[in-house]
């Protein structure tokens, strides 16, 4: 199969499109047909090293968590609940730059959903609905949202907002329209972004859920009264030095699964939208990293293989 593999930290120019082998389904494995796969910034961050703590890498390593596909083969005892030619959605075991992958955890994709659309939700919706349960956000509480329009700050909007909570996120003003549908105030980052949150959000900040970096913990910190309480971080590795929790996944399976069913019901219900930006084909994907890592992408971006 031809895959996108990397055996050294450092830039884009590491990927390489190369023919490696497939991977074989053991005892209860799922091996999917990959058709799309997501791209997210947790990629190019393995790709430098920067998360090894986290999510350790053996080389030669093949980006990517999520995808869309269609199963291709099963291990012994894995169909009970997927059977070869299933459109399924999820996350992978082994990599989902390629054309063929392992699953991890999976859901049936409704055939109402495209599998691009399929592929935008694992990684947002399971981390934004993870990081909100972490904050404990309430109706009638406000969250300061930095990062507010990329694909996991669009998701977050809607789950906190769908809570009854007031959203305050942080965007560039060329997002700002388009945060105001989703149901989000927004206000522009960078210097006097504290003024800018206390005018939009007089009654005071409850909860910061950063999806952005870029050093906006310390600011978050004294909107908070200078309390490290009820502020969480995805996106600053810095997050230890200023006592905020650096939240890296630890979901149990069971409830990622069903994180995906039901957030595939909100999609298909019109509830949940994150708009695909762009698709590259898996060829390119080290310009649809670097597009990544540049930051201000308005939603997904996609591999097609």
């Amino acid at each position: 199969m031809r895959a996108i593999l990397y055996d050294t930290f450092g830039g884009a120019e590491v990927l390489s499109l190369k023919d490696t082998d497939k991977p074989e389904p053991g005892p209860g494995d799922v091996r999917v047909k990959v058709v799309t796969v997501g791209v997210n910034p947790l990629d190019y961050k393995r790709r430098y090293g920067w998360v090894e703590q986290f999510y350790p890498t053996t080389f030669p390593a093949v980006p990517g968590l999520e995808f869309a596909g269609v199963v291709d083969a099963l291990g012994d005892g894995a169909g009970n609940t997927f059977a070869v030619g299933d459109e399924v959605f999820g996350l992978t075991r082994t990599g989902a730059y390629a054309e063929y992958a392992l699953a991890g955890d999976i859901a049936h994709k409704p055939a109402a959903l495209s599998f691009e659309a399929a592929t935008a939700l694992p990684v947002a919706g399971e981390t934004a609905q993870r990081v909100l349960d972490e904050l404990g956000l309430a109706q009638g509480e406000t969250l300061l949202l930095h990062g507010a329009a990329g694909a996991v700050g669009q998701v977050a909007v809607q789950f906190a907002v769908a809570r009854g909570a007031t959203v305050v996120g942080t965007a560039s003003p060329a997002n700002h329209d388009f945060l105001r549908t989703l149901g989000a105030v927004p206000v522009a980052y960078g210097a006097g972004l504290a003024d800018r949150v206390r005018a939009a959000a007089p009654q005071g900040v409850d909860a910061v859920f950063d999806a952005a970096g870029h050093d906006a913990l310390p600011v978050s910190i004294a909107l908070r009264g200078g309390t490290t309480d009820r502020i969480v971080t995805i996106a600053d590795m810095t997050a230890a030095e200023h006592g905020v929790p650096f939240s890296a996944g630890g979901t149990p399976s069971e409830q990622v699964r069903a994180y995906l069913a039901a957030h595939a019901r909100l999609a298909v219900e019109g509830r949940l939208a994150v708009p695909v930006v762009e698709a590259f084909p898996l060829a390119d994907a080290a310009k649809a990293q670097e597009l990544s890592e540049a930051g201000h992408v308005r939603g997904k971006l996609v591999i097609t293989v």
